[in-house]
């Protein structure tokens, strides 16, 4: 049975469709790999009975002649997403206990396609991280290793069960969110497919928001076709958000004919930065070639302001966070501290969220605070808005010379140790971001493919930036990339 949960989605389709497997089945396999996984930390609230539901409902659809392409899919959901009666943490202690009685609008629209949940995933407090070690859950470990180095590697972040989840087959594909890379990082450390969609694409309704006119759900998958499928059940207009776009989704999984002939592919000189690992240049160039032979035309272009966008990016995000993590104070719902004999409403704050909130997310919710204050806003708030402003015209301008989609390294290195970047010095790890945050920043979309191993045997990925709305050409292009990379490679079964 266990070969069943390292099927992709498109495998899994078809053979549903051929009652070759029941949906009962595959899910059956998915959650015996889950209960002999405990040592990735990648699932943090399983839910068999819900996915045994589903799965039932799934196969009477098919047998009905009513099946879509999501359905009796096994996946799994990241605890940032609001689950009915399920615990939704965003794996945090200030939302301990906290079971929504409401279903965030794309966890509800891949029920509605007849997915399976097969449980919550582990993810970095709030989403803010980049190695999943601020999880209240304990640490998500990468199912890869660096050749018979038994050191535990991050899986990245804040994703990063949802990636450790779906290289090690415990589930078919896992839903992520992305506000300054977070789904492309940690795909890239896996060996696994990220899609960020552009910004309003997919519903934000449900979800724990970090960086409001940032964060973006997205699909995490084994290949770009499983993307292009699981992605288009996830998008689509909801009016409960406000900035969710009203376009028609497209059939993105018809669009992927790998013919790039023509297509014109970016190569911003500015992303050669000092110190770039000789692997993440070489890799660079070989995709950069390898779209050549497919036909597209490379050209040299300049985005001339990316190297204000990390310094940007930890300005604006921090300054969204502070405002929207306000609303967590012990009153209404999740965790409230013991209060002391005379202790006020000011002092259950400060003991609530000093208990709730982990050393990141103070972190990051003091510099927001800070930027917004009086006398700082000018100073750093409204200055990072105009250096956003600046990096989305460098992309605009360069969308409007012909260029189609932007190819760039997804990271700056292979997946670290756990531990190894020291808390002593945040900036570090912040630096992990340094490839994907301009995309959050002009609200484009991006897709993170796996094409290549490291000298130490570990995933390297390339990221795929296209036009606005125009993922079905985004992700026709990764997939020219996948097929001439042909990268196939599984971690060494450990755990």
């Amino acid at each position: 049975m266990s070969e069943l949960s390292r099927l992709t989605i498109a495998e899994a389709r078809d053979r549903l469709a051929a009652r070759e497997i029941t949906a009962v089945e595959l899910t059956e396999a998915c959650l015996a790999q889950i209960e002999a996984a405990d040592a990735l930390g990648a699932f943090v609230h399983k839910t068999p009975e819900i996915a045994l539901e589903r799965a039932r409902a799934a196969d009477a659809r098919i047998a009905a002649g009513e099946a879509k392409p999501m359905t009796g899919i096994p996946v799994g959901i990241k605890d940032l997403f609001c689950t009915k009666g399920v615990p939704s943490q965003a794996a945090s202690r200030i939302l301990e206990g906290f079971r929504p009685e409401y279903e965030s609008t794309v966890s509800q629209q891949l029920a509605d396609a007849g997915a399976v949940m097969l449980g919550k995933l582990n993810m970095d407090e709030f989403a803010m991280g980049s190695s999943n070690e601020t999880s209240v859950y304990g640490n998500a470990v990468n199912p890869w290793r660096r050749g018979n180095d038994e050191t535990a590697l991050t899986p990245g972040g804040s994703s990063g069960g949802s990636a450790s989840a779906v290289a090690a087959d415990l589930c078919l594909a896992a839903t992520g969110t992305d506000t300054g890379g977070s789904i492309r990082q940690p795909a890239a450390f896996t060996g696994i497919v990220g899609l960020k969609p552009t910004y309003g694409r997919c519903s934000r309704w449900g979800i724990v928001a970090f960086a409001s006119s940032l964060d973006q759900a997205g699909p995490m998958t084994k290949t770009v076709r499983d993307a292009a499928i699981m992605g288009a059940a996830m998008m689509g207009h909801d009016p409960k958000d406000s900035t969710s776009a009203d376009l028609a989704v497209p059939d993105f999984e018809a669009m992927l004919t790998g013919d790039i002939r023509g297509k014109v592919i970016g190569i911003p000189k500015e992303y050669r930065m000092d110190g770039m690992p000789s692997e993440i240049e070489a890799l660079w160039q070989q995709g950069a070639e390898m779209l050549r032979d497919a036909g597209a035309e490379l050209r040299d272009i300049s985005l001339p302001h990316t190297k204000y966008a990390l310094p940007a990016y930890y300005v604006i995000a921090p300054a969204e966070a502070s405002s929207n993590l306000a609303r967590y104070d012990g009153v209404r719902f999740g965790h409230r501290a013991k209060l002391a004999q005379g202790d006020g409403i000011t002092e259950m704050y400060e003991k609530t969220r000093a208990e709730g909130f982990g050393p990141e997310v103070q972190r990051r919710v003091m510099i927001g605070t800070y930027v917004l204050s009086a006398g700082f806003y000018d100073a750093y708030y409204n200055r990072a808005r105009k250096v956003r402003a600046l990096i989305k015209k460098d992309f605009d301008d360069v969308f409007a010379a012909g260029v189609d989609a932007i190819l760039t390294p997804a990271t700056p290195s292979a997946a670290f140790g756990l531990g190894e970047m020291a808390e002593a010095d945040p900036v570090q790890m912040y630096l992990n971001d340094v490839f994907t945050v301009t995309v959050n920043l002009a609200g484009l979309p991006g897709i993170s493919v796996p094409a290549g191993l490291d000298a130490q045997g570990l995933p390297l990925g390339l990221q795929l930036i296209g036009r606005p709305w125009d993922e079905g050409d985004l992700l026709n292009t990764a997939y020219a990339l996948e097929q001439a990379a042909g990268f196939v490679a599984k971690p060494a079964r450990w755990w």
